[in-house]
């Protein structure tokens, strides 16, 4: 972990959930990685067409197992965002597909369908195999007690 001038810690990893819209399984993914991180950890989310809201069903289905997102918003990316993350991880969209350009941490993609326009079931489907798929990486990427970060 490296320590800021004013002594506080700073997260040593980085993670970037990328969609087209931002406005749910991105959304879900960073509120899933925000929560359930044990270690420091800066979490973002963004979109290569952000909508105008975050989606209703979504909030929903956060808020079912207790995790609010409602402040969040759709955000885009500029291309220099995209070299700042360790780890840029695509809903399903496909790496190349979100942006040409290539990014400058790990990629990844979970290859999950639209839940847009879909009944909540589906909703609640994609949001527990994004939590399966956050904890894995959460897992993947938590810092070592056995070795000191530089």
């Amino acid at each position: 972990m490296m320590t800021e001038p004013n002594g506080r810690s700073q997260p040593s990893k980085s993670i970037l959930f990328v969609c087209v819209a931002n406005s749910a399984r991105s959304q879900m993914a960073e509120g899933l990685a925000r929560t359930l991180a044990r270690f420091p950890v800066h979490v973002a989310s963004a979109g290569t067409q952000p909508a105008s809201h975050i989606d209703p069903t979504a909030l929903e289905v956060m808020n079912e197992i207790g995790i609010d997102i409602s402040s969040h918003c759709p955000k885009s990316m500029t291309p220099n965002e995209m070299f700042r993350y360790d780890y840029v991880i695509t809903m399903g969209c496909g790496v190349e597909a979100a942006c040409p350009a290539a990014f400058g941490g790990i990629t990844a993609d979970w290859e999950l369908p639209d839940p847009k326009g879909k009944p909540l079931h589906v909703y609640r489907a994609i949001r527990d195999t994004i939590r399966q798929h956050v904890e894995e990486l959460l897992r993947d990427i938590e810092p070592s007690k056995d070795i000191p970060e530089e």
